[in-house]
């Protein structure tokens, strides 16, 4: 400005030396123009996107990935031998506790029965019959009539046949579990596997593949493990409450299931460093299901009325975490910040911002403190479901 305005002066003295004063002032006013510097084009504003600080619950988590194990599986053999003779129920088939399952030619269990009963009946008459003598024997020992040896003996053959009876009585009593056993009940209730023996096989007790096997799924447990720097944490606070676990299966979309922790191992797996928990889930939806992998979250405890940010909203500079902040104004600030953990999509600030704020989360690479903004959308929070515990 300084400089338009010296050269105007001395144009100006120029002109007015000859005395034509109109024709220098019509001068003057010529060269103002031509003197005068074009100002500054103001820089356009910057397209961003932004979105707003959120006041809410911040759980802690720990994440791991899991596998998903019956609560219970038993697999089905039979524990007599004999013919399989019919099969009650088809492959894959949901079966109760106590349901029959197969069946085993009972004939020669039965027959078995009735023999160990016949010769029960008959010891228990023989039985019966020493002990009257023995007592006949007692009496007449005291009066002499017989001699005290042979009383003893009349005693102990009545003993000796009593045992016999308890003998059959056991006698009958496996025999009839024999029978019992050919007919093969579920001793759990799940869901069967494949069928692996039909109709008309041999089977023999402990030997073989078994029938069929039964994964109990409701409840269910999914089995995982958290790392040996984690593992004080989870003592601390499984020691004080039940602590909330969600798994969620990997096909897309699925919603998270809820359950609780049940199993803590007792020893550090020396080759991977980790422990190994277990937690049960009801699946009443049958969303778990006996060996899938799934990624499990579990859930210590949970900060209230934490700010929250979407993570991409966080830089790091020279001197440490900051964030873009969009005044009333649009004009965009640089904030320095100490950023926490994250939780799912969003990052936790511990200080150096409130909720409510608008912050910059794309666009910041091209912001200078000050630099107006044009906002292109905002961006939407992301829910606070499991995320890291760094």
């Amino acid at each position: 400005m300084m400089s338009s305005l010296s050269c105007l002066v001395r144009r100006a003295r120029a002109l007015v030396a000859p005395g034509a004063l109109a024709m220098a002032v019509l001068a003057v006013a010529v060269l103002v123009a031509a003197c005068a510097e074009p100002a500054p084009a103001a820089k356009p504003p910057v397209a961003v996107t932004v979105a707003t600080s959120e006041r809410g619950a911040a759980p802690y988590t720990v994440v791991a990935n899991g596998v998903v194990e019956p609560l219970r599986a038993v697999a089905v053999q039979s524990q007599v031998e004999g013919v399989l003779t019919a099969v009650h129920f088809k492959e894959g088939e949901e079966v109760r506790a106590g349901q029959s399952l197969f069946a085993i030619d009972p004939r020669p269990y039965a027959a078995r029965l009735r023999q160990a009963e016949a010769l029960l009946a008959r010891d228990q008459a023989q039985a019966e019959n020493a002990r009257r003598e023995a007592e006949r024997f007692g009496a007449l020992v005291q009066k002499d009539y017989v001699t005290k040896s042979q009383s003893d003996q009349a005693a102990a053959n009545a003993q000796a046949l009593g045992a016999a009876v308890a003998a059959d009585r056991a006698a009958v009593e496996a025999a009839r579990l024999d029978l019992e056993n050919a007919s093969i009940r579920a001793p759990v209730g799940g869901k069967t596997g494949s069928l692996l023996v039909r109709e008309g096989n041999l089977v023999r007790p402990g030997t073989g593949a078994p029938l069929v096997v039964i994964n109990q799924i409701q409840p269910i447990l999914v089995r995982f493990a958290v790392s040996e720097r984690e593992f004080p944490l989870v003592q601390r606070y499984a020691a004080n409450r039940s602590l909330k676990v969600r798994a969620t299966p990997p096909r897309e979309g699925a919603a998270p299931v809820e359950g609780t922790l049940s199993f803590i191992d007792n020893g550090v797996d020396t080759t991977t460093g980790t422990v190994t928990l277990k937690a049960q889930f009801e699946n009443r939806d049958r969303q778990l299901w006996p060996g899938q992998f799934v990624q499990v979250a579990l859930e210590l405890y949970v900060q209230p009325d934490a700010v929250l940010v979407p993570a991409e909203a966080v830089l790091t500079g020279q001197e440490g975490a900051f964030v873009f902040v969009v005044d009333s104004a649009g004009q965009a600030a640089m904030r320095p910040v100490v950023a926490g953990r994250t939780v799912g999509k969003r990052m936790l600030i511990e200080r150096g911002l409130a909720g409510g704020e608008r912050v910059v989360t794309d666009g910041q690479a091209r912001l200078t403190p000050g630099a107006k903004v044009d906002i292109k959308a905002s961006a939407a929070a992301a829910p606070a479901l499991a995320g890291s515990t760094s």
